[in-house]
């Protein structure tokens, strides 16, 4: 599969046309989707319209942009022209089509990329698998038999078996992440504001996206980064290009913590070797000083939940699916639902609230003498397609700490973080290390990866 960069730079020459790259991408879906079921929905004509377009714009000599004729997949939770979003929810299901795009996409669309269609997501972002009652079990390329994670799981084996290039995510706890270290991809969760949202607030999500190269995320992150005045927690446009800052920005000396749990994670011994071993590597290849020190912060899992799935339950009851409809919820939202009710007594809110900003100094007094931080980016290796998150991990109860118990911290604190590929378990899944940048520093985690990809780079052997 040709690579994104690949692609447009192609066709902003001419040397390739939009629209035989569409019908390729239209081909490789249809091919691969029966197997993995990456996408819920295409467009094959509203795609070839677009492409047709830009071939006609490339003929008058125009620049389409930086993403010109890449074949887009679109996570079910954001806007986007022609097609029904649902979140992978039986509820929505009869959602009409969108006649706008998110901000996001619509950013995406003017430099040239082209929607083929919608990714499938855990049911309103509620799982680290995706697996739901409306669309079924989405499946890792690497092993069809397990998950590519959640709750961008579609996009995630989109781009890993080669269907498209370039995939849109969202993450509020480390839905990006998840699936880039299931299915060997660079997930980069930006800068909070880096990218504007369409609601114009939000605590913790953020969007982003999967590929499976540092430059791509680099030209992405170009493109879809900057102000925008329909979100107030917008950043500034940074003065410099990612794409090219991945090649040159001077890293050495930046100060490195391995965490192997933080204190509070269940982890299976042999991912914690996978990312300590990458870590070890990208530390030496990047001229990196690691400080040799713990970091043990508030687990803020069970907290974060709680805040999480109240708003939740809130909303379901508002838009009348609580409390009929609870039974067709998917398994892992009524089993968190349940845990919740099960709990109501024993949780205070405030206090959920307190130990959020209890992380947040945490991190702050981390980087006051430390400039990057790193982890495994999950608690364990894909695990069942079909199966809900796993309360044991390495044979431990692994129930407040999850699946994902590194994600969140990011999140919570607004941090840029990043997966990127660390190796292969003995059964031969990949996981991935994560590294965390102090705020705003999205530049130092991608030149960060850049080195590590062209000291150790990643095939996918099906292409």
């Amino acid at each position: 599969m040709r690579s994104l960069i690949e692609i447009a730079d192609g066709v902003r020459s001419g040397k390739l046309k939009a629209t035989a790259v569409i019908e390729d991408a239209l081909v490789r879906i249809e091919r691969g989707n029966a197997r993995l079921n990456a996408f819920i929905r295409t467009g094959p004509e509203l795609a070839l319209r677009q492409a047709r377009e830009i071939d006609a714009r490339v003929a008058r000599g125009e620049d389409p942009g930086l993403l010109a004729g890449v074949p887009l997949g679109v996570k079910d939770i954001e806007n986007c022209i022609g097609f029904p979003i649902t979140q992978g929810s039986w509820f929505l299901r009869n959602e009409p089509p969108c006649t706008t795009d998110s901000h996001h996409v619509e950013r995406l669309r003017k430099a040239g990329a082209i929607p083929v269609g919608i990714t499938a997501m855990s049911e309103f972002g509620m799982d680290s698998a995706t697996f739901t009652k409306a669309y079924g079990a989405t499946r890792n390329p690497w092993n069809p038999e397990t998950t590519p994670g959640g709750s961008s799981g579609g996009s995630a084996a989109a781009v890993a078996s080669g269907m498209v290039p370039l995939a849109t995510g969202t993450d509020a706890g480390g839905s990006i992440r998840e699936p880039a270290a299931f299915t060997n991809l660079i997930g980069l969760k930006p800068a909070h504001g880096r990218i504007a949202k369409m609601n114009g607030f939000a605590n913790w999500s953020v969007h982003g996206a999967l590929t499976r190269s540092v430059a791509e995320t680099a030209r992405y992150l170009d493109v879809a980064g900057g102000p925008d005045d329909r979100d107030r927690q917008s950043l500034p446009a940074v003065p410099f290009a990612y794409e090219r800052i991945i090649e040159t920005l001077d890293v050495s000396g930046l100060r490195a913590v391995f965490s192997p749990d933080h204190g509070y994670a269940v982890v299976e011994p042999e991912v914690i070797a996978l990312a300590r071993d990458a870590a070890s590597r990208l530390i030496r290849v990047a001229g990196l000083s690691e400080l040799n020190r713990l970091f043990h912060p508030v687990n803020v899992y069970r907290h974060w939940g709680a805040i999480m799935l109240y708003n939740l339950e809130e909303d379901f009851t508002r838009q009348g699916i609580l409390p009929d409809g609870f039974d067709m919820l998917a398994e892992q939202t009524k089993r968190s639902l349940k845990r919740i009710r099960d709990r109501r007594a024993e949780i205070d809110l405030k206090e959920s609230w307190n130990k959020i900003y209890q992380l947040e100094q945490e991190m702050a007094a981390f980087f006051l003498d430390a400039d990057l931080l790193m982890s495994p980016a999950t608690a364990c290796a894909p695990y069942p397609a079909d199966s809900t998150i796993p309360e044991l991990i390495d044979g431990r109860d692994a129930s407040e700490s999850g699946v994902e118990p590194f994600g969140v911290v990011a999140n919570v604190c607004w941090n840029p973080s990043i997966s990127i590929p660390a190796g292969f378990t003995a059964k031969g899944v990949p996981v991935g290390l994560q590294i965390t940048a102090r705020r705003h520093r999205d530049d130092i985690l991608l030149r960060l990866a850049r080195i590590y990809e062209k000291a150790y780079p990643w095939t996918f052997p099906w292409d």
